[in-house]
């Protein structure tokens, strides 16, 4: 089954780490703005999930998810969500840690955009 979303081995050592110092974790793809485009970690249920929101899938047990609209935009991608050193976001919960997390892309395989949409 092809995935919408991925961890590297980075990024699932560190939602490791982070989930053993806040408990259970979920991911928002940022839009823009103030954090750019950049993947949010919160506690779980610190971030309100609304109708206009799409579930990606999960890394490393944690659920991940965008904005309809900006899927719109990435729904032919696969994300891949790494980590890089450097301060991201204050609101996401690497920060102190001296490291983000990246989203990396890549454009979906004509045949991995047919398994999506027959599993749609």
């Amino acid at each position: 089954m092809v995935e919408r979303v991925l961890a590297a081995e980075a990024a699932l050592a560190l939602i490791d780490k982070l989930r053993a110092i806040h408990g259970d974790l979920m991911f928002h793809q940022s839009g823009g703005c103030c954090d750019g485009s950049a993947p949010m970690c919160y506690p779980k249920g610190e971030f309100r999930i609304g109708g206009s929101d799409v579930k990606l899938g999960e890394i490393g047990g944690c659920e991940f998810f965008m904005s309809e609209s900006q899927f719109e935009y990435w729904k032919h991608t696969q994300l891949l969500i790494d980590v890089v050193p450097g301060r991201g976001s204050g609101f996401s919960l690497e920060s102190p840690e001296g490291v983000r997390f990246l989203t990396r892309s890549r454009v979906f395989t004509d045949e991995e955009v047919a398994e999506l949409e027959k599993a749609a």
